[in-house]
């Protein structure tokens, strides 16, 4: 992989070194970061230290489009990650070889339709079922007040990801089908009803692979064989002079093998989140709720947790929902995958002068279903606080403190620790800088 990046990047420099200026016009960007924090207490006890973590860490991507002309793009993003001590890259000497493919595709347009091949990115439902880069495509019809976007994510190719020439590899191929259409209504609303499948006739590759791909709780009882489900639903976006409101609600449907029986579960789940923002002069008051499906049963044949599909990512609180410091979420909380868990916040952030932004939020959540064993649900009530201030232009400095009063769930491993509980807290900061 690493002798693959380098042969890429070269291949772009020669691109861009070799052709005419009058050929392409070049783009250049990029993001860069380095953030320092600390994790403590993130099992719910502080006494085995299982979990605490402190750590620095730098990201750099830079990108290169090579524009031929106005419906001709090709696209390229690299990126490079390092702890500072750790690896070859962030050690004495610093001369690792770390470099990583994270976009290369074309963006063309023919008449009313784009379209975008290769290794790209796509944001679906907000998050909720897809936030990712993946390869594959995307293909869209643009109007005057609408497009209609399809998307197909292969998301697994059993023929070549370590099963070699088997008979009948291509079964273990898991692929994503979507389509997205978005429609604007006047000035003020925006629709976005959409519609994704995802199939695998043996999914056992992908399970080996992204390992989430059933609830944790039916790891025991669905085999990793054919899944077959999708997902319809609606995100609806309403902007006034002072406040902005949003809405997305999901349903998930299909079915899945069941382990050594010849049956399947009937998936039947759902998700529903709301969220906005009123506006008041040099300040803001902003909250969000979303709840999402837990399963009751797990031993009968009814699948009822919401559960979105590799690539998700939506996130939250800092410590409970992975927020700027994504290293990892405190004990049993469901990080950036929405899944058996409600979750409600309220917020204010004010600017009092234009390169200082305070932000404070205010969250509680908890679990759907309660764990079988413990019967605890409560994962607890986090305060997050942000300040964010521009140092120089470009260059920001993000200060972040967080601290969750745990429930029961976050610390309901302990009792078999012989640990007493303690609740999870978090301080850091970020350096960074986009062009």
């Amino acid at each position: 992989m690493k002798k693959l990046g380098m042969l890429a990047l070269a291949a772009v420099m020669v691109v861009m070194f070799t052709i005419p200026a009058w050929a392409i016009e070049s783009e250049f960007g990029g993001y860069w970061r380095t953030r320092m924090y600390t994790n403590q207490n993130f099992t719910g006890e502080d006494e085995t230290e299982l979990r605490d973590a402190t750590l620095v860490d730098t990201r750099t991507r830079l990108y290169y489009t090579a524009v031929f002309h106005e419906n001709l793009k090709f696209v390229n993003k690299f990126e490079f990650d390092t702890s500072w001590g750790g690896g070859t890259l962030g050690d004495i000497g610093a001369d690792g070889k770390e470099l990583e493919i994270k976009n290369s595709y074309i963006d063309a347009n023919t008449g009313p339709v784009n379209w975008k091949v290769g290794i790209q990115g796509a944001r679906l439902a907000r998050g909720f079922l897809f936030d990712d880069d993946f390869s594959g495509m995307q293909v869209a019809y643009k109007g005057e007040t609408f497009e209609v976007p399809f998307i197909w994510v292969k998301a697994f190719e059993g023929t070549i990801a370590g099963f070699g020439n088997v008979q009948d590899g291509n079964d273990l191929d898991m692929d994503y089908y979507g389509l997205f259409p978005k429609f604007t209504v006047g000035d003020m609303v925006t629709l976005n009803p959409y519609a994704l499948y995802v199939y695998s006739k043996d999914a056992a590759g992908a399970q080996n692979k992204y390992g989430y791909l059933f609830p944790s709780g039916d790891l025991g009882l669905f085999e990793e064989d054919e899944v077959n489900t999708w997902f319809v639903g609606i995100d609806a976006d309403v902007t006034f002079e002072m406040a902005t409101l949003w809405f997305t609600g999901i349903y998930q449907g299909g079915e899945v093998d069941i382990k050594f029986q010849d049956d399947s579960a009937d998936i039947s789940a759902w998700l529903a989140a709301i969220g906005g923002a009123f506006n008041v002069g040099m300040f803001d008051i902003h909250g969000q709720g979303f709840y999402a499906s837990g399963d009751d049963d797990f031993t009968d044949d009814d699948w009822e947790e919401f559960t979105p599909p590799p690539g998700r990512s939506y996130y939250w609180a800092e410590i409970m929902g992975l927020g700027i410091f994504d290293n990892q979420a405190s004990a049993n909380a469901p990080a950036d995958n929405i899944s058996n868990v409600w979750a409600a916040n309220l917020g204010t952030t004010i600017k009092p002068m234009d390169k200082l932004k305070v932000t404070l939020d205010v969250w509680y959540a908890s679990l759907v279903e309660n764990d079988a064993l413990e019967g605890d649900d409560e994962l607890g009530t986090e305060v997050d606080l942000i300040i964010t201030y521009e140092i120089v232009q470009n260059l920001n400095l993000d200060l972040v403190g967080a601290y969750l009063f745990a429930g029961d769930a976050t610390t309901r491993s302990n009792e078999a620790l012989s640990v007493d509980d303690a609740d999870p807290y978090e301080v850091g900061a970020r350096l960074s800088l986009s062009f």
